[in-house]
């Protein structure tokens, strides 16, 4: 199992070596927090009394567990969505561990190298009890016999009852493959929404938000030659940028839906039910095709090949460009607060998606996965993954964080003196100040509110979350379609790797004009995508 897995990593170090081509391979600020990363292995043995958590007084633990033993210590491997050393890990993790009564080790590489380590613990046979997978690796990895069939555990499970209450159980059903579960998502997948700066829009004579390709290219194209941040300089600014051309998970066209639009890079359902891979179909072509002459017009960042999401954040509060596809929800609130932050209007309007493209892709969300090399996988199942949504004080620390750290009920006022001054009365819930970004509020942990799968009791959401939050969210899910979960094959575990790395090369070569969309096609042909492409399909298809 352990050989197969290392023929695995190898087809995955291609995927991942997209970085390159720009971007993270998972944005940890999709669900997670919204700090920054750590590179460390951490131990937490100490523990933390707290007080009483708002909430159920449900927990870990609460049911019957003569059957089950529960694990005295286990050993997880978590990216940036779990709050990271410089956001009071260790206070997060001591109080889960009194909540649930098991020692948590925890493995925390940067975020945006995660997927290299993953690889890297897989192929060196150390593996640890739970590690957090996206739908890419999540396929592979069962392929693979990496992780543990967990099914019968959910079947049987209250979480199981807990979901189905609150609708999540559909959520959960997606995630098998073959009609089996390895994986335990602990909220929808969310996915991004297009945000414009209303000041831009203003200052350069805009008085509608785009409502179609053409109409949004007119926008960029202002926002690029005129005046849109109002420094009296023309042409100092640009229109939009992402995080590479191509997304490195799926569904991959999330930061530049207007230019994908029906076009699909990777391997997608058909509605008879057949798989195909988009890359081939001549919508595909349209979109290099829209790309490439957006770029030579200069309305996408010149540096968008090298991006990483933190770069773009950084350039849009910097107010370099005015177009930003973003996650949905408490992004746009952390959006408008840090512009804000930086002196710079933060009314932001938050697109329906424009004709052309018609839905957002709400993304297969990433799952808690236990090992199947773990000793005792029914008792994590039972006593870490189910308490994760218990619906009560477990599930408001995974989802708020820790008392007085996190969040707050105390009277007090933040950012005195301040323009952006807040002031809370006692009782009153709020984010506390964000320990590696002071001057921001924290707003989730690593569950969002606003995407739960189990119903939180006493949930402080509908009077803490901002309304740019609550519209931004409602937003998306009027106007979104759940992506394609890609099942893996034994081809697919062989030439995928390869194939994405070729496809990613060509994306970005036309799209800066390195290469036309002819070209491109016979180098696709002459370097064996199309083989290894068909050969893909077919396997799909068997």
């Amino acid at each position: 199992m352990k050989k197969k897995a290392l023929s695995l990593l190898l087809a995955s170090a291609m995927v991942v070596s997209l970085a390159a081509c720009g971007g993270s391979s998972d944005d940890k600020n999709a669900t997670g927090t919204t700090g920054g990363t750590s590179t460390e292995t951490s131990t937490n043995t100490s523990s933390s009394s707290g007080s009483e958590t708002p909430g159920s007084e449900t927990s870990g633990g609460s049911e019957d567990t003569s059957d089950i033993e529960k694990p005295a210590e286990i050993t997880i491997l978590v990216d940036g969505t779990v709050f990271t050393q410089e956001n009071a890990r260790d206070q997060f993790m001591a109080k889960l561990e009194e909540l649930i009564g098991i020692k948590i080790n925890v493995i925390q590489p940067d975020h945006d190298a995660y997927y290299d380590n993953v690889g890297q613990i897989i192929a060196g046979g150390d593996w640890p009890d739970v590690m957090i997978l996206s739908s890419t690796y999540y396929s592979a990895y069962a392929a693979e016999g990496v992780l543990w069939d967990m099914t019968e555990a959910w079947d049987n499970s209250e979480l199981k009852k807990r979901q189905e209450a609150y609708n999540g159980a559909g959520v959960v059903a997606g995630m098998e493959i073959d009609g089996r579960l390895y994986g335990m998502p602990s909220a929808r997948g969310n996915g991004c929404v297009t945000y414009v700066k209303k000041k831009w829009l203003d200052n350069c004579g805009i008085a509608n938000a785009p409502t179609n390709y053409d109409e949004y290219l007119a926008m960029l194209e202002a926002f690029t030659t005129g005046d849109p941040d109002g420094d009296g300089t023309d042409g100092n600014t640009f229109g939009v940028t992402a995080a590479g051309f191509v997304g490195t998970e799926a569904p991959y066209v999330n930061y530049l839906p207007e230019f994908y639009q029906d076009a699909h890079p990777s391997f997608y359902q058909k509605e008879d039910g057949t798989w195909a891979d988009g890359f081939t179909e001549d919508s595909m072509k349209a979109a290099l095709g829209r790309l490439a002459d957006a770029y030579k017009k200069g309305v996408i960042d010149p540096t968008t090949l090298t991006n990483g999401t933190a770069d773009c954040r950084n350039k849009f509060y910097s107010d370099d460009f005015g177009v930003f596809t973003y996650w949905a929800g408490t992004w746009a609130t952390n959006l408008k607060t840090n512009l804000e932050n930086n002196g710079l209007d933060g009314e932001l309007i938050a697109l329906p998606p424009i004709k052309e493209v018609g839905s957002y892709l709400d993304r297969i969300p990433p799952v808690w996965c236990i090992s199947s090399t773990c000793e005792n996988p029914e008792g994590v199942f039972k006593y870490f993954i189910e308490p994760m949504q218990d619906g009560g004080e477990v599930q408001f620390l995974w989802t708020y964080g820790v008392e007085d750290v996190h969040w707050s009920t105390k009277a007090e006022t933040l950012y005195e003196g301040e323009e952006k001054e807040k002031v809370y009365e006692e009782g009153q819930f709020h984010g506390c100040d964000n320990l590696e970004n002071p001057g921001t509020q924290y707003t989730k942990a690593h569950i969002d509110p606003a995407l739960a799968l189990v119903e939180l009791k006493d949930d402080p959401r509908n009077e803490s979350a901002a309304e740019e939050n609550k519209a931004s969210a409602e937003l998306f899910a009027q106007n979104c379609v759940t992506a394609d979960l890609v099942p893996s094959t034994d081809q697919m575990t062989e030439y995928n790797g390869d194939l994405t790395t070729l496809k990613n090369e060509l994306i970005a070569k036309v799209a800066m004009g390195e290469m036309t969309i002819d070209e491109a096609y016979a180098k696709y042909e002459s370097d064996h995508g199309a083989e290894w492409s068909q050969i893909i399909v077919d396997s799909l298809n068997q």
